[in-house]
């Protein structure tokens, strides 16, 4: 069992900038990925951000250039720094833990952009 604890969300003015953090423990097996996904109202959930074990990542196209996600593998989180936001990145953020001993999610942390 993984639980995902996630921090950071927020209300900020277009332009802005917030940090989210997601901390798993439980059974952390080595090789995993973890990411950040959002959801918007009536809108499906996306991927934000990816990254493996070994530090590699993937961005959806909407947050290239703004968005960087880190990880630090000694204590197991994921930080995604986000800059330069957009009212369309308003949504429920959510992070995911996925390896071979399944697939978990985080309660989710309220991000919201508007001026």
């Amino acid at each position: 069992q993984v639980h995902l604890v996630e921090s950071g969300g927020g209300s900020v003015q277009p332009g802005g900038s917030l940090r989210l953090s997601c901390a798993a423990s439980g059974i952390i097996f080595t090789i995993n990925t973890m990411g950040w996904y959002r959801q918007a109202p009536d809108k499906q959930r996306e991927l934000v951000a990816g990254i493996d074990s070994g530090g590699r990542t993937n961005y959806a196209d909407s947050v290239k250039g703004r968005f960087t996600i880190s990880r630090d593998n000694t204590q197991n989180t994921i930080n995604l720094q986000m800059n330069s936001l957009e009212p369309e990145d308003t949504a429920v953020y959510y992070c995911r833990f996925q390896s071979v001993i399944g697939d978990y999610w985080g309660q989710g942390t309220q991000v919201t952009v508007s001026s």
